[in-house]
């Protein structure tokens, strides 16, 4: 039966990673301004075009279905770690995401111990696959756009066991960034203490579950950089040529 399960599942994961119809490009980045531009732990947000990005753009209300961690040259080649459904945690050129719209988050003031033991954790980690014998976790997303209040929807995202060694791309850079303590979206909860006979509450920041998050949540979070190449290479808006 759990042969059964794997080959099921396997076979609707490769489903939900065809790409749809049609893709829509806005983005005018060439490979040479990413190269130009991203530093090691920088993340990489790419709004995919699988059906089951088509499903998480949905479910999230956000342009952005996958996100991805740099980790700079690796035998001359500029690469990235992510989660794929299919393939599980592993290291994919930059050039696989050529003509897709994204957007570079950068996380700040990251000293050097803490990037070298971010990037550690992601790349002992590949290797790692989705258990495809939980089909049930992946027959959500055969429906693009569920008719799902909207606040269900952001639990429909995460998958079920929440085993750290099933991860999908946001979870897998959560529990990354929150290895080295690095807020993403924490949460701010009053602790009482006492100061001199008076009580007093202070606001600590507790950390939410890895599953919990997804793509969107990098892009929203006050704690990441958005960095844009064109404007970091002294963009001038004067010297543009415009059709006539």
């Amino acid at each position: 039966m759990e042969r059964f399960f794997n080959y099921v599942g396997a076979k609707l994961a490769q489903y939900l990673s065809k790409p749809s119809s049609h893709y829509e490009q806005f983005s005018v980045l060439s490979q040479q301004q990413l190269v130009d531009t991203l530093r090691p732990c920088d993340l990489l947000l790419i709004e995919g075009n699988s059906r089951i990005s088509t499903a998480i753009k949905y479910l999230t209300q956000s342009t952005w279905s996958h996100i991805c961690l740099f980790i700079g040259d690796h035998n001359g080649e500029k690469r990235l770690i992510e989660a794929d459904l299919v393939d599980g945690i592993c290291s994919v050129p930059l050039s696989k995401y050529e003509g897709y719209n994204m957007r570079i988050c950068r996380p700040v003031n990251v000293t050097d111990a803490d990037k070298k033991q971010l990037l550690n954790y992601t790349i002992e980690r590949i290797g790692h696959r989705y258990d495809t014998k939980n089909i049930i976790d992946l027959m959500r997303y055969l429906i693009p756009t569920p008719p799902v209040p909207s606040r269900y929807r952001r639990s429909l995202i995460a998958f079920g066991s929440g085993d750290p060694t099933k991860a999908i791309c946001s979870t897998l850079l959560a529990q990354a960034f929150q290895s080295i303590g690095y807020p993403i979206l924490p949460r701010q909860i009053a602790v009482s203490s006492s100061e001199e006979g008076r009580a007093i509450d202070n606001l600590v920041l507790e950390q939410r579950h890895f599953s919990h998050f997804t793509p969107r949540d990098f892009d929203l979070s006050p704690y990441f950089q958005i960095v844009k190449p064109t404007i970091e290479a002294n963009f001038d808006y004067q010297n543009l040529e415009w059709k006539q």
